[in-house]
């Protein structure tokens, strides 16, 4: 009896000396609607034949991190596009798919979508709501179809129970799932960055970001027009052609006068989201700005505007890379409405 005693008062003990499990607070999502900051155009797409709810948000959110998603349930959107890195792939050239398989093409950064005339490297897709289904289906990536998709979350209580606080049934279609989707990925607004507070008269350019930004609106903005830092529009940017062989626009277009034309990026966030261009092929930005500096004629569909280079000095890189700098959105890359 003693014995047992001891055991007993030994394991009251152990207990009480455990760590506590870590409770995580769970977060309130609220403030989503659609939002049009000053001075920017009028997206592309709007939400009024998809009427924005916290409950919709959420169920697009919960997708957009769920790997039954793919075949085999291992890839979510999320994996190829972590917040932190406004939501491009840290540290990958080429995304890495299903079963590992290396993909063709560099993970773009997701941000103000609703501008968006067209998406993927190529523009091969033209509308939000139908964007997921290019990765979705893509053997490289996700090698799933939506059918299959359907099935899986109508077999699951939770997402039965997220589309009926959603939509008022359990009832998950595929049109659910893209509009969801597109709430969630919709309303990932960066605008708070160091530029817009310059914009706006709350603070001020150093010199070196004054004059960064004095030479990127001489030679850059034609490209990456403010204030979302491009203009959607496909040009060759004479980086050559890798041993993928990737055609870009013409791919989708099957014109020769579109060989080797890619999406011009936006550059928001663009200090967090390399390695840059459509294979990764540059690490850093200053190796970026060196292509930049003097670029050599390598296809007949180069922009005329690229020829020769634009000229960049030693300082005039320094300074750009400073102004490229206040285009960060801390608030965006650490928002945990949009976070895992």
């Amino acid at each position: 009896m003693r014995n047992k005693f001891i055991i007993f008062c030994f394991t009251l003990l152990s207990i009480s000396c455990s760590v506590d499990p870590e409770i995580i607070p769970e977060v309130k999502i609220e403030g989503i609607k659609e939002i049009i900051p000053d001075g920017w155009p009028t997206p592309f797409y709007n939400f009024s034949n998809n009427p924005i709810s916290i409950e919709r948000f959420t169920l697009g959110k919960t997708l957009f991190y769920e790997p039954m998603l793919s075949s085999n349930n291992t890839i979510s959107c999320g994996s190829c596009h972590q917040q932190f890195v406004a939501f491009s792939n840290a540290g990958h050239d080429l995304s890495h798919g299903i079963n590992g398989l290396l993909g063709k093409r560099n993970s773009p950064a997701l941000q103000n979508l609703n501008w968006n005339t067209s998406f993927m490297h190529d523009g091969g897709i033209l509308n939000l709501e139908v964007q997921p289904l290019g990765p979705i289906a893509n053997p490289i990536e996700q090698n799933e179809n939506i059918a299959n998709v359907v099935a899986k979350l109508n077999a699951s209580t939770k997402y039965k129970a997220l589309c009926k606080s959603a939509y008022g049934d359990e009832i998950i279609n595929s049109q659910r799932i893209l509009k969801s989707l597109a709430q969630f990925m919709g309303t990932m607004y960066s605008y708070n960055s160091k530029y817009d507070a310059v914009k706006k008269g709350t603070e001020t350019f150093t010199t070196n970001e004054q004059n960064g930004y004095n030479v990127f609106v001489a030679k850059c903005a034609s490209c990456h027009k403010e204030p979302l830092f491009t203009n959607y529009d496909f040009i060759n940017n004479g980086i050559g052609i890798t041993v993928l062989n990737d055609s870009g626009r013409a791919h989708i277009t099957h014109l020769p006068t579109d060989l080797y034309k890619f999406k011009t990026p936006s550059l928001r966030n663009i200090e967090k989201s390399g390695p840059y261009m459509h294979d990764g092929r540059f690490s850093t930005l200053e190796k970026c700005l060196d292509h930049y500096a003097s670029v050599i004629p390598n296809a007949p569909t180069l922009d005329p505007s690229l020829i020769g280079g634009l000229g960049l000095t030693a300082q005039s890189k320094i300074d750009i890379i400073a102004f490229l700098k206040t285009l960060t959105d801390p608030k965006f890359l650490t928002d945990k409405r949009f976070s895992e």
